[in-house]
């Protein structure tokens, strides 16, 4: 975070959008976030992870999600945490980033770039404890090397082909990506709150 003040108040955390608000109110790919969200399963250690996280005096509470309905990552990785705060009871709201760039530039990635989703971590008071960005270390890792396996595999494939078979390989990983999320923002609460991942 790089603001000493944050402009996320109590107040306007309340004002976000409940995840079934937020799907309310999306004009494309509903149909990519139900998917998501129905084919990932929170596994028993992580929800008792959180679980434990939530019971501690400093523990999070409450996660603001920021996010668009166009994005990829978005409608990939919102439903993770969405079923997440269902499951453990974190109180969740979500606000389109393009209506509030006030709030995402608060948490910028790499110190300047706007990428969703963004999660952050708030105690029952609004103590910010800490916030994960876009997507898993091991998606930007895997998507650079099949980016570069087909320009190998199909060096003289049109643009179109060669996008159409990376969407497929992408699509194939991302299952993994969502429990890689989960691991990433575990491992983030657990050393912002000084307890084992």
């Amino acid at each position: 975070m790089t603001q000493r003040t944050s402009v996320v108040t109590a107040d306007r955390f309340a004002k976000g959008l409940t995840y079934q608000q937020f799907l309310a109110q999306a004009k494309v790919n509903l149909d990519q976030f139900q998917k998501w969200y129905d084919e990932f399963t929170p596994k028993p250690d992580d929800l008792a992870f959180f679980r434990r996280a939530m019971a501690l005096p400093k523990g999070p509470a409450k996660v603001l999600a920021l996010g668009e309905d166009w994005c990829p990552d978005v409608y990939r990785g919102l439903p993770v945490m969405a079923k997440i705060a269902e499951a453990v009871g974190l109180e969740f709201r979500v606000f389109p980033r393009d209506q509030n760039l006030d709030i995402m530039d608060e948490f910028l990635y790499q110190g300047q770039f706007r990428s969703i989703p963004t999660f952050v971590f708030y105690t029952k008071d609004m103590k910010y404890i800490c916030h994960w960005i876009e997507r898993p270390a091991l998606a930007n890792k895997e998507m650079a090397e099949i980016t570069e396996q087909l320009k190998r595999e199909m060096p003289n494939a049109k643009e179109e082909d060669l996008r159409a078979e990376r969407r497929k390989r992408l699509l194939a990983r991302w299952p993994l990506w969502q429990q890689e999320t989960v691991r990433e923002i575990r491992q983030m609460l657990a050393q912002a709150l000084g307890i084992p991942a």
